[in-house]
């Protein structure tokens, strides 16, 4: 006889259900018989659109998560935020100009940052929001792309934010100066492209869809980075930031940074 798995109680948007323990949430609204139309989106942590705001039992404490990326727990009461409202000014990228204070111009908010951390404390994907935030505000692009590379745009750190500032589209902004006027041209992913339009890669792509698990894991560890110019390193977030850029080894290149 298969054991039926225990329940639990939640209560969700003011409501008590009961629902099978080792659930994500969005699962057990789904078993609470919720039809999910917005805050619903790729189920695999990358989307940003189930940002979710719960307290525990017993606790005080207001937590921030994506539903998809958590389990329901006894006792958790539970809202979700399916869209947090954001300004985005419109720009044209092919007329912004990479100057120290073009953020500023665009986002002025930033400068009414208080550094009170709790941007990065809400983050689900642990960036330091606040940090790229500074450094927005001190005009340094290329920090505050960098440091903001793995946003989802879910939105949980403006919502909790003293200061009504609305993160993720400074990232973005600084993102796509970045990446469009001040990173240097790899003449490799030029290539690539080239190979792709001309289906020069179907042969090696073939190859791997034939490869094992193994095989493939050590073709992905044997990888080799390109060298930027005017750096002595390779062109790797990890090594220079200490972000998450690269998840599959991350914390194996994380044990080999000296900080």
């Amino acid at each position: 006889m298969i054991d039926q798995p225990r329940e639990i109680n939640i209560q969700l948007m003011g409501k008590d259900y009961k629902v099978s323990s080792g659930l994500t949430i969005i699962a057990a609204i789904e078993y609470a018989g919720y039809k999910l139309v917005r805050g619903a989106g790729c189920r695999a942590g990358f989307c940003g659109a189930c940002p979710t705001l719960y307290r525990r039992a017993g606790s005080h404490k207001l937590y921030t998560a994506l539903a998809c990326q958590t389990l329901a727990e006894d006792g958790m009461c539970l809202v979700q935020v399916p869209f947090v409202p954001v300004v985005r000014r419109p720009y044209d990228i092919e007329e912004v100009a990479p100057s120290a204070n073009i953020i500023l111009q665009y986002y002025p908010e930033v400068a009414a940052c208080v550094s009170c951390n709790t941007c990065t404390r809400a983050c689900p994907q642990g960036i330091s929001v606040m940090d790229y935030i500074q450094t927005a505000l001190r005009g340094d692009i290329e920090q505050t792309a960098l440091l903001s590379f793995d946003c989802i745009s879910c939105g949980i750190c403006s919502s909790r934010c003293p200061a009504d500032i609305k993160h993720y589209p400074v990232g973005q902004l600084a993102r796509r100066i970045y990446s469009k006027y001040l990173l240097p041209r790899s003449s490799q992913l030029a290539d690539r492209l080239d190979e792709m339009e001309t289906e020069q890669c179907e042969v090696e792509v073939e190859t791997m869809m034939h490869l094992s698990t193994e095989e493939l894991r050590a073709r992905y560890e044997q990888r080799s980075f390109e060298t930027v110019a005017g750096r002595d390193q390779k062109h790797s977030a990890i090594q220079k930031w200490g972000t998450a850029v690269d998840p599959v080894d991350y914390r194996d290149e994380v044990e080999e940074v000296a900080y």
